[in-house]
């Protein structure tokens, strides 16, 4: 398992120096202007020298390359940088918000399996019957939904027709603290939201894993010997069908990160979505380059987690061959 993990650490090095030279490759030939977009409206009254003395304040009137090679020796010293359109330390930006993002994200992820789990065994459990169709339909219609429709179907539902939840936001308005309550009160759409995004692929996966282990001779054999149907069904069947979604929770975090920025963009959640919408439209080289960092970071260990998983609980697979 050590290993494992020392290989795919010592691969994630260049890949993570590519996806940020990438970054600022890219934000230098974005048409917008990281001066005008600090400034502001006062950019519009401003003469050249101002604007000019400002680029180089910012640091922008340099190549790319050498902003990436100043931002990347800083970053291996612990300084991320300083944001311009924050008017914060990158480390204090990500800071304040990554924990509403990872906790928005567990909870839809924990939500997403446990649900997807459930429907895909009763799909599984009679092919062809109208709760399979009735499951594989619905997830067919979710799986083709885009994140965004969802969200706001879910408002108009939910927060302006019922008036059950709150629509958005992370705590009540006029608070003036932060409590379990109000958090979890609202948390619970865009969660919701976030996860039933996700349903759809953990219940199709699971319903094939399942389905084609039962129809396996070892669950045959069960069966045979008299063990009752919910023991075979969750003692045998579940634990071989539920391999094929160990290595789906990997391919499944590049998703459930994007998911998370329109979701948290249609509710105001204050996770990292609107510093990284402000980031990219403002040319935030800093910022951006360390919440594509931490993006890329979280993609790579969701691969490494699924790989561990499938090591760990598939007997034919030894992670000393990985």
């Amino acid at each position: 398992m050590a290993r494992l993990a020392g290989r795919r650490a010592l691969f994630a090095v260049p890949v993570l120096l590519v996806v940020t030279f990438g970054v600022f490759a890219i934000a230098a030939a974005s048409p917008f202007d990281p001066v005008k977009a600090y400034a502001g409206t006062a950019a519009l009254g401003a003469d050249q020298q101002t604007l000019d003395r400002l680029r180089e304040n910012l640091g922008v009137d340099r190549p790319f390359a050498a902003r990436w090679w100043h931002w990347l020796t800083s970053a291996l010293t612990g300084d991320l940088g300083h944001s311009s359109v924050m008017r914060q330390p990158v480390a204090q930006v990500i800071g304040e918000r990554l924990v509403w993002s990872a906790l928005l994200c567990a909870v839809a992820f924990a939500a997403a399996v446990l649900v997807g789990t459930v429907l895909g065994v009763l799909a599984a459990r009679r092919p062809g019957s109208l709760v399979d169709r009735t499951v594989t339909s619905l997830a067919y219609t979710l799986e083709a939904a885009p994140v965004f429709w969802i969200a706001l179907l879910a408002i108009w539902l939910f927060a302006l027709q019922w008036d059950v939840l709150p629509a958005g936001g992370l705590t009540d308005t006029g608070s003036e603290q932060v409590t379990p309550g109000q958090v979890t009160s609202h948390l619970l759409l865009p969660a919701g939201v976030l996860a039933v995004s996700q349903l759809p692929w953990f219940t199709l996966y699971v319903r094939q894993g399942v389905g084609d282990a039962l129809a396996e001779d070892p669950v045959r054999g069960a069966r045979a010997r008299g063990l009752s149907e919910g023991t075979v069904l969750l003692g045998h069947a579940l634990r071989s069908g539920l391999l094929p979604v160990l290595t789906l929770i990997g391919s499944r975090v590049p998703e459930l990160i994007t998911g998370a920025l329109l979701v948290e963009s249609v509710f105001s959640w204050p996770g990292i979505a609107a510093a990284t919408v402000e980031a990219a439209t403002a040319v935030d080289f800093p910022l951006l380059a360390a919440l594509t960092t931490l993006a890329t970071a979280a993609v790579l260990a969701g691969n490494l987690l699924a790989d561990l998983l499938y090591g760990l609980f598939d007997p034919r697979v030894k992670l000393s061959d990985m």
